[in-house]
């Protein structure tokens, strides 16, 4: 499967009211984490997070929101993500975060191909 050049993505209300509570001077980045499990299984996780010093621009692809908003996304996930996408905002009170809007079977394929 080959990268998108830029990924297109749309906020849903709640996703813009959560970018506009919570500003960022810089980009924030679709993380695709990967963790091992004591079993030798592999736990994939998608974060929406903000950049830290460590995330290096270049090293990401490029997604744009309908408002021009720049965010990063991880390699791993980039050749595995539709060209076109959503962020949501999913959990309750403090737990509110960022997450990516896919369908069922776009999830099977980003966290599990």
């Amino acid at each position: 499967m080959t990268r998108t050049a830029v990924f297109q993505v749309s906020a849903d209300a709640r996703a813009k009211a959560w970018l506009a509570a919570h500003p960022s001077d810089e980009p924030r980045v679709i993380a695709y984490e990967v963790h091992r499990c004591c079993g030798g299984g592999r736990i994939c996780n998608i974060v929406v997070r903000r950049r830290s010093d460590r995330d290096d621009a270049y090293v990401y692809a490029q997604a744009l929101l309908e408002d021009g908003t720049r965010l990063l996304v991880d390699n791993r996930a980039a050749t595995r993500l539709p060209a076109r996408f959503g962020l949501t905002v999913r959990g309750l009170g403090p737990l509110k975060h960022l997450d990516l809007d896919l369908d069922s079977e776009q999830w099977g394929e980003l966290l599990y191909a």
